[in-house]
């Protein structure tokens, strides 16, 4: 088998069919250009005549200069009882201007039947007769065979008909598509070879995701003897989506030895994918394979002592191969090697012993309601505070939080606060329109003369959670604060039955966290350089 394998994205199009997308012309651009520089062999720009943002797009694109991607446009066979220079369609096509045009014509008889609402016979002239014209104006084509996999099953003759006359008519490449993403690896492997064995143009795979099966049927494609993969970034597409290339590209490299994109460039496949993410104006997936956060996090004990002494004993892969990394995370699930594994994460030494005393604590406080794994800086702060001679920048005194009603009807907060800093103990008081509010404008008010730093710092997000709701009113809560200071977002953690205390637990983890922005871990002393996660 062919052991290069050519990557058509189609992020562009068929991506931006899913629901929640829309693209801006400058996003389009913006998006292929790094598929260009990532390496991908074709770039769907999407459907001229479509719409004016198309167009627009494939004008831009033949300004462009592209380092080895081949832009290409999309439309569909000529109508029923038309010319193919004669239809509006083909003519778009050709205007695009770009060097590749893909076509998809029916394979399947019921959509011939009741979609275009014609005969078989015209159908397969449809294909054939727009291949050869498009041929005939110096394109490459590339013709995919719509619902090849459901026509394949319920007239197997029929579809492998309409993929003969395109590739008789000259297509470069036919695409077998899963439209409707219902079928299995076994059948694809199976209705793959069967077309192998019978089309004479190279094949490639086209499938969609809705039966979960989107990349394991790509997979099985090239295995059965496609060539030619398409998809789009982080599975993007109509109803669940198409096959993920940020899986199926390092799953054909990596594993079945296939070559896609350069090697140095696949090390940049997570940034890739978050780019896209951040571009589509989406939450880039935690949980993605390969590209994801979680995609190398290690939370058990067990698999966390396993790592240290053996990376390849937990992971399938070098994460730095796909542009990740590992990450270690600390729950009541974890074990004395994840504490040492986040200290020299962290940059903070931490003896056997230590680490012991850490998981015992963090067990404990997890059981009272904390959660580590989503507050790494309140875990730096409690790892900082074992080292001898470590300082913490302030200590907490006392607090009072008071609600009233204004004359006006509004509820108004006033908080106190009362703080050592170094030799002086500050007592101030600020309001808020609620508690934590007026908590965070007192204790700043009493920190920014010794610390003006504090200035830059913003709480970004704060979240509670009701940990027992049997208890009502009186439940343990959970407060997370996202906190930033302009180049660096960090997150703390509080519990408590009473939320104020909570709250404050967190709040002041923020503040010590900021604080220590260029404070050597060992000791709390003032050094150049930054911490930050």
């Amino acid at each position: 088998m062919p052991n290069t394998i050519h990557i058509y994205d189609t992020t562009l199009r068929d991506g931006a069919q899913r629901e929640g997308i829309s693209l801006s012309l400058d996003d389009k651009l913006k998006i292929a250009r790094r598929l260009d520089e990532f390496g991908v062999h074709y770039i769907e720009g999407g459907w001229p005549g479509s719409n004016p943002k198309d167009e627009e797009f494939f004008r831009a694109a033949r300004e462009t200069e592209w380092r080895q991607a081949r832009i290409t446009a999309f439309g569909s066979t000529r109508r029923k009882g038309c010319e193919p220079a004669d239809d509006a369609n083909i003519c778009a096509l050709l205007q695009a201007g770009t060097p590749v045009v893909t076509v998809v014509g029916k394979s399947w008889d019921l959509h011939v039947r009741d979609v275009l609402e014609t005969d078989p016979e015209e159908n397969l002239a449809m294909i054939a007769e727009t291949v050869a014209y498009l041929k005939e104006q110096g394109k490459e084509v590339i013709y995919d065979a719509e619902h090849f996999f459901d026509g394949h099953k319920a007239n197997p003759d029929y579809a492998l008909l309409s993929v003969q006359v395109a590739a008789q008519a000259g297509a470069d490449t036919v695409v077998l598509c899963d439209t409707n993403g219902g079928s299995l690896p076994w059948e694809v492997d199976r209705i793959v070879r069967h077309a192998a064995q019978n089309v004479d143009a190279p094949l490639g795979i086209h499938t969609h995701d809705d039966g979960g099966c989107g990349v394991a049927n790509t997979l099985a494609a090239v295995q059965a003897g496609a060539v030619h993969v398409q998809g789009t970034i982080n599975g993007y597409g109509e109803r669940v989506g198409n096959a993920n290339l940020c899986v199926v590209v390092p799953d054909l490299q990596l594993k079945m030895g296939k070559a896609c994109v350069p090697p140095e460039q696949l090390r940049r496949l997570t940034e890739l994918a978050r780019y896209v993410a951040e571009v589509a104006n989406l939450p880039h997936g935690s949980h993605l394979p390969f590209v994801g956060d979680s995609a190398f996090a290690h939370k058990g004990g067990i698999h966390v002592a396993a790592m240290r002494k053996n990376e390849a004993s937990y992971q399938h892969l070098d994460p730095a191969l796909v542009g990740n990394r590992r990450r270690t995370v600390i729950s009541e699930l974890s074990g004395r090697g994840n504490v040492l594994d986040k200290a020299d994460e962290f940059g903070i030494d931490v003896d056997s012993a230590q680490a012991r005393d850490v998981v015992q604590r963090v067990k404990a406080l997890e059981a009272s309601g904390f959660a580590f794994e989503s507050a790494e800086a309140s875990l730096d702060l409690m790892l900082r505070r074992l080292q001898p001679g470590y300082r913490p920048p302030f200590e907490l005194l006392d607090f009072t939080v008071l609600v009233r009603h204004a004359a006006n009807g509004v509820a108004v907060a006033d908080a106190t606060v009362k703080v050592r800093v170094g030799d002086r103990v500050l007592h101030t008081a600020a309001e808020g329109n609620g508690p934590v509010n007026a908590l965070d404008g007192a204790l700043r008010k009493a920190l920014l003369d010794a610390y003006p730093q504090l200035a830059q710092v913003r709480l970004s997000d704060y979240k509670v959670r009701i940990l027992d709701g049997d208890s009502a009113t009186a439940a343990v809560v959970r407060v997370l604060i996202d906190t930033e200071d302009g180049r660096r977002r960090w997150s703390t953690v509080g519990a408590s039955a009473n939320i104020i205390e909570a709250s404050w637990h967190a709040l002041a983890d923020s503040m010590e966290f900021a604080l220590l922005n260029g404070r050597k871990p060992e000791t709390g002393e003032l050094e150049s350089g930054d911490v930050s996660f």
